[in-house]
């Protein structure tokens, strides 16, 4: 498992700690450090199932900044895509990759269900 987080982040911090709790191992990466690729959140983007809008930090200041919530509607995936790829503070977090799937933000239920 790979799990890109901010270490600012509370979400974060809660998931790494049930993610510790249940035994699990998986290796950390800082989004801001290091962001996702075009290519890794394409393909994130595939096996998640989601809508990519929640790829989205819509509650981070990046995104109210750009005035994203306006502007995405009239871009295409490939575009909004290639900005999350731009900067990790976009990306919402945390965002935990599997083998075969990816979970985007921390719920506890879905992860559960997920990884037991």
């Amino acid at each position: 498992m790979l799990l890109l987080c901010y270490p600012n982040c509370k979400t974060c911090r809660k998931a790494m700690d049930w993610l510790q709790t249940k035994g699990h191992t998986y290796s950390e990466r800082n989004i801001k450090e290091q962001n996702p690729t075009y290519e890794e959140l394409s393909d994130w983007y595939k096996k998640s199932g989601l809508p990519l809008k929640r790829f989205f930090n819509t509650s981070g200041h990046l995104y109210k900044d750009l005035q994203l919530k306006d502007k995405l509607a009239d871009m295409t995936e490939e575009e909004q895509l290639r900005l999350l790829a731009t900067n990790g503070m976009l990306v919402k977090r945390p965002l935990l990759v599997l083998e075969d799937s990816v979970l985007v933000g921390f719920r506890e239920s879905d992860w559960w269900l997920r990884l037991r």
